[in-house]
């Protein structure tokens, strides 16, 4: 059988956090725990099983790039609408030997028959309906994420690739209970997950509906992908026999004959894949605070947009601005940078990008020199990154809002020797295109729609237009902070484009304000993206700086909902603080989407928390 729905007692599923949730198989799935402290390496992320998976290879000998990998694997079992071998991500390193920041982009890439109105329906020459898009084959991308597991663990890594997957074979065959977020995930996409075969049979109960809090998952075909994998490499994927049933998916998406959506067949081909190369990138640097932030450069805007905003910022006293004043700030970095990202960021094989220009501290100061005492009004216009830089920068470009998903996984990880590792990757939304492979078990991406739907009117220009073989923009932000030459903080975040702000204020928090990490990660959140309104986490609502951002400094804030996650949320941080003589901190989220997983080799929990 595909799973067994082996329901646990009501009462056990409403227990607390502490306790220890025992599946129908008499496997225990150890509790979640937001924050450990000790030495030997740690990791964070989202799921309990996939942090343990990295724990686990660390003590066999592993180090943090075998660790992400087996921690990425493994949230392809646990965490298949946000993860999984049909995806991409962006993977920044710390190698402890030579002291280097290295990068490696596992972005999706547009297969070889993709034009600049991809998007555009040909008989009216308007954009199609995003979720129309969403949800057809012309949405897929090449899949980038095993690509960049085995280019990991091949340069960087000291066990090999098959071994790295044995954790994640482990949980995909014994299964695990459904959490209430998965349940809630299934439940928001359930048409999609109903209108194909394979994800009907692979995701829901035999009569169609969301499998239930606390059934016992399990995914014997993913657990045969990754035997497959480890067995044959990555060849197996981009040029075997895996390869022609992506590609024969994409092309005839298994549509259930009651399906109540229009799908729209893709074009990828078997030579797209075995075409796909996860490449090498240098990362972003900028000082801040005395500190240096590396990140993800182009074509994700992460690096470059969270490296302006704190440019920008390092021209005021955070830490000792009111905090109303302080975060008005922080908004209006953002909602300039954001206007930066969208006229410049694209995949830099294919359009010049000025990442240069908008990492320059005299370019932030052209910008924050248009910052006063009242927000301004978006969409802002663009800079201009290009020297000579002076005055207040702005340009004629017309302002663009770009549409991207919410749905991602970050995790993060180190070890014993010092190498630390930030990750960041995603099938886009929900259960990505909601199409799965048959007889794999995994979903496929729906990356393709992060590219702007329309070009630009005669004129104007637009850097994130499908064209073959180009990856699109994404707003990945995964980071890392040195301090003195050593690593001191990893962080990133899923949230789509509100994944550069949450890993922003989470570093403000914890840099400008004070705050521990634990508190840093849980602090309320807000998101300004360069758009009319700014969003707000309830509990930001609810602070006394939230009316004073309102009434004194001209902020619109807008609370985010109606949710389909109770309470809404921006974000879901994973982190690592390193606090000398070998110890680590791992914290994640206490409480957002039922918290997340964090671990360490050796536990010692009388650590500082800062």
């Amino acid at each position: 059988m595909r799973r067994a729905l082996l329901l646990l007692a009501p009462a056990l599923l409403l227990a607390a956090p502490v306790t220890t949730a025992v599946a129908a198989t008499g496997i225990a799935t150890p509790a979640k725990t937001p924050v450990a402290v000790g030495t030997g390496g740690g990791v964070a992320s989202e799921s309990v099983e996939a942090t343990q998976a990295g724990i686990s290879v660390l003590k066999n000998g592993g180090n943090a790039i075998d660790a992400a990998v087996a921690t990425a694997a493994t949230l392809g079992a646990t965490e298949p609408s946000v993860a999984g071998p049909g995806g991409g991500g962006f993977m920044v390193i710390y190698l402890a030997k030579t002291k280097q920041l290295v990068t490696i982009d596992g972005r999706e890439m547009c297969p070889a028959r993709c034009t600049p109105e991809l998007f555009v329906d040909p008989k009216t020459g308007a954009p199609l309906d995003f979720e129309l898009a969403r949800h057809s084959g012309i949405s897929v991308g090449v899949p980038g994420m095993v690509a960049q597991w085995a280019k990991a663990v091949r340069l960087y890594g000291t066990k090999s690739f098959g071994s790295d997957l044995q954790p994640a074979i482990r949980v995909a065959t014994d299964g695990f209970p459904v959490s209430v977020n998965f349940h809630q995930s299934e439940v928001s996409t359930l048409t999609d997950l109903q209108s194909f075969s394979s994800s009907r049979k692979l995701l829901l109960t035999p009569d169609g509906q969301p499998l239930p809090v606390g059934a016992h998952f399990v995914n014997p075909d993913l657990a045969r992908t990754y035997q497959l994998l480890a067995q044959h490499g990555p060849g197996y994927l981009y040029t075997g026999p895996l390869a022609q049933a992506i590609a024969r998916t994409v092309q005839s998406p298994p549509v259930t004959p009651d399906a109540t959506i229009t799908v729209l067949p893709g074009m990828m081909t078997t030579k797209d894949l075995s075409n796909y190369v996860a490449r090498n990138r240098r990362p972003t640097h900028v000082t801040y605070r005395g500190l240096d932030v590396y990140g993800m450069a182009p074509p994700s805007s992460g690096g470059t947009t969270m490296g302006e905003a704190l440019n920008i910022l390092s021209g005021w006293p955070l830490g000792a601005e009111p905090r109303s004043q302080a975060l008005f700030h922080y908004l209006e970095s953002t909602r300039l940078a954001f206007a930066d990202r969208n006229a410049y960021v694209g995949d830099p094989d294919y359009v010049p990008v000025p990442t240069q220009g908008l990492l320059d501290k005299q370019f932030a100061a052209t910008r924050r020199c248009l910052v006063h005492g009242t927000a301004l009004t978006s969409p802002v216009a663009p800079g201009s990154p290009y020297p000579p830089f002076a005055g207040c920068s702005t340009t004629n470009r017309k302002p663009t809002t770009p549409r991207e998903g919410m749905q991602t996984n970050h995790l993060v990880t180190s070890d014993r020797w010092g190498n630390v590792v930030s990750y960041t990757n995603t099938i886009e939304q929900l259960f990505g295109s909601g199409i799965t492979v048959p007889g794999y078990g995994f979903l496929l991406n729906n990356e393709m729609t992060d590219f702007d739907f329309a070009p630009p009117a005669p004129g104007g220009h637009d850097p994130n237009l499908p064209a073959p073989g180009k990856r699109p923009r994404s707003s990945m932000s995964p980071t890392i902070v040195l301090r003195g030459g050593t690593p001191w903080l990893a962080l990133g975040s899923p949230g789509g484009s509100t994944i550069i702000t949450t890993t922003l204020q989470t570093l403000i928090n914890r840099v400008d304000f004070g705050m521990t990490m634990p508190q840093a990660i849980a602090a309320p959140r807000a998101s300004q993206r360069n758009g009319a309104a700014t969003d707000v986490e309830p509990a930001f609502a609810a602070q006394p700086y939230a009316n004073v951002l309102t009434r004194t400094y001209g902020e619109n804030l807008s609370v985010i909902g109606p949710p389909s996650f109770d309470p809404p949320v921006i974000g879901f941080v994973n982190a690592l603080e390193f606090l000398g003589g070998g110890r680590v901190q791992a914290a994640t989220e206490p409480a957002r989407l039922g918290g997340g997983s964090a671990m360490v080799v050796n536990p010692n929990a009388s650590g500082p928390g800062r």
